[in-house]
């Protein structure tokens, strides 16, 4: 496949170059301890192989929200420590105050993390000052954060313009993957379509009728598109003023030969905790006082044939309120069948999204997957079929 954007293949020697790279860092902290450490795993990759090609690696990341105001609470130099650890190498700290003197005296293959990039206020609004700021640190840029990648940011858009510029090994995996599930899939393919409120995916799901064989929809959006079609969905979270434009992707996904899955069956309950009192009803038996709070198993083992025909499966959000058990029952059901599938190599499994991500562990199938982005709003964006600036950037 002929990619659009430079690799870190496409380097050439780099020793001795300051080399720029874009990471996501924002990880989170409890008592000044990192509590997660997936985002400074992925950084390793690119880090590492850029600094055993002798490149003097300068980090930028964005850490919280100063809004350009510097302090303690949201300095990176809190992530130097776990960072280093990670890498299984040190890593120098760099602050903005004399940061020109101190890259002078990197060594080549040595890693430095430079201070938050959001304590100048022009980065979020891409001041060609910050970006010149930035550019006058390096030789080359490497965006390898496509979770910032929906952001037109200093350091994520503009200085892809400035420098010579390449995408990570993250950023380059997270293309090739999303290229796979929507650019150029192999068909059939199946979306599922989850959460709460059907206004938060209208766009994703407008998106995909066009391009997607079998639309599976699950979580309380799924409530919506049934009460659209005349069902009595009890005291069930249901968005009632969306129902028309509910229809209108119905009708779209018809016109567009994608077929629809909402639930038949489901399990409801009269509240909302754990392991309460529940039902498996047909979704035309839903009581009054009644919320639908997972897909039914009838209509889950159907999905899960559904998936058996398909090639590529792209999913983003839970089935059912996953959250609190049985209502998981659903979502971990037929995440383990697209992980069987895709272990058979039968089907290419994408998946996205915080919520996604949480599912799919719970459900101990996140490692069995394609590929799960940890991006969420780049990822949906994405979904919406947008273009995300800090990759368009990266284009050859």
């Amino acid at each position: 496949m002929a990619r659009s954007f430079k690799t870190l293949d496409d380097m050439g020697d780099i020793t001795g170059k300051r080399v720029l790279v874009r990471e996501d860092l924002n990880v989170p902290m409890a008592d000044g301890k990192v509590t997660d450490d997936t985002r400074l795993r992925a950084a390793i990759q690119t880090v590492a192989e850029l600094a055993d090609k002798g490149a003097k690696v300068l980090i930028l990341a964005h850490f919280g929200r100063p809004k350009g105001n510097p302090s303690a609470e949201f300095s990176l130099s809190q992530v130097v420590e776990p960072l280093s650890q990670v890498l299984g190498r040190p890593v120098r700290y760099i602050d903005w105050e004399g940061d020109a003197a101190a890259v002078a005296t990197l060594n080549d293959g040595d890693i430095a993390l430079l201070e938050n990039t959001r304590f100048f206020g022009g980065e979020e609004k891409n001041d060609p000052a910050v970006v010149d700021r930035f550019a006058s640190l390096g030789d080359l840029y490497v965006n390898d954060a496509f979770s910032a990648a929906h952001r037109a940011h200093a350091s994520t858009e503009g200085l892809a313009h400035k420098l010579p510029a390449f995408a990570g090994r993250q950023m380059e995996a997270e293309l090739d993957a999303l290229d796979k599930a929507l650019g150029n899939p192999e068909h059939p393919v199946a979306a599922v379509v989850g959460g709460a409120k059907v206004s938060t995916k209208l766009d994703v799901l407008k998106h995909l009728v066009a391009r997607v064989d079998h639309l599976i929809i699950g979580g309380g959006m799924a409530n919506t598109f049934l009460a659209a079609r005349g069902v009595d969905v009890g005291k069930s979270l249901c968005e009632h003023d969306l129902t028309g434009t509910a229809e209108e992707i119905l009708d779209a996904a018809d016109a567009a030969g994608c077929t629809v899955h909402l639930p038949y069956d489901v399990v409801v309950a009269k509240e909302f905790r754990a392991n309460p009192p529940v039902r498996t009803v047909n979704v035309h038996e839903v009581a009054a006082d009644e919320m639908i709070l997972d897909v039914g198993p009838a209509a889950t083992e159907a999905l899960a044939d559904v998936l058996k025909t398909c090639k590529t499966l792209v999913w983003n959000g839970p089935l059912g309120a996953f959250e609190i058990p049985p209502f998981d029952a659903a979502t971990v059901s037929l995440a383990r069948t697209a992980a069987a599938l895709t272990k058979e190599g039968q089907l290419v499994s994408v998946a996205g999204g915080g919520d996604t991500v949480a599912a799919l562990n719970q459900a101990g199938v996140g490692g069995e997957f394609s590929f799960v982005s940890t991006a969420g709003g780049a990822f949906l964006e994405w979904m919406e079929g947008k273009e995300l600036p800090g990759v368009a950037a990266l284009a050859r």
